[in-house]
């Protein structure tokens, strides 16, 4: 048999047999043939696809439901963000007078109580309470009176903040009870000297979360360690 006669026959072969079509090569003809509903202009207004609420619709129709969609995922975006923009200026309204009011403090008596009133009635958050690296002649019912250097180790190690749960042993080291929700623990560092920590806990177990944006955390941080250190170093 020649070469001229096995072509023909795998000619007549292939053109008899069926071509199987799969939605990835029509996806892909199309991506490669941007001009096919430009050549076939009928088609677009008859076109007519299937639709689960409306049973079948155009071409132009699909297209407008999926526009009116991303508008509607843009605006619900667009609310969010103008919600987190609000609670953020009125969170830095908050802080803007904490730490006019941080600073007109003379005793560290005066400034726990400061600390704690922004705390539980400012920020409406459950409690605070500040435990000190060092032994101080202090009375305070802020002050954490149990040894907690095992939580400052393991939370603050190599941490400034922690945010989250703590076990039952390290609630009971810091707050002396059993606490529900969830908690921020901020190291005091002043210079080189580590001061000790604050805990601010809430009621809400998912309100401190390890995502939480730090920005105003940081400030606070670094001017209530500098005051605090400066009412230490006068006892």
């Amino acid at each position: 048999m020649t070469n001229e006669v096995i072509d023909a026959e795998v000619a007549t072969q292939t053109q008899s047999e069926e071509i199987a079509l799969s939605p990835d090569i029509v996806v892909s003809y199309l991506e490669d043939n941007p001009e096919f509903f430009d050549n076939h202009p009928d088609l677009v207004a008859t076109l007519k696809l299937s639709d689960p609420n409306r049973g079948t619709v155009s071409l132009v129709e699909r297209q407008q439901q999926v526009l009116r969609t991303k508008v509607t995922i843009l605006e619900e975006e667009i609310t969010h963000l103008m919600s987190i923009a609000n609670q953020n200026e009125h969170l830095f309204t908050l802080y803007s007078d904490l730490y006019l009011r941080l600073l007109d403090c003379t005793s560290i008596e005066e400034l726990l109580d400061c600390l704690s009133v922004a705390t539980t009635e400012l920020l409406s958050l459950a409690g605070l309470k500040l435990w000190l690296a060092d032994s101080f002649e202090l009375e305070h019912a802020c002050l954490a009176e149990n040894d907690c250097r095992g939580v400052m180790q393991n939370r603050l190690g190599k941490e400034e903040y922690y945010f989250g749960r703590l076990q039952q042993s390290e609630q009971q080291l810091i707050f002396s009870e059993v606490i529900d929700g969830s908690v921020v623990l901020i190291k005091l560092q002043h210079h080189e000297d580590e001061l000790g920590f604050l805990a601010i806990s809430s009621s809400d177990a998912d309100h401190f979360d390890p995502r939480m944006d730090t920005l105003l955390l940081s400030q606070f941080r670094r001017l209530v360690a500098k005051l605090l250190a400066n009412q230490l170093a006068q006892l």
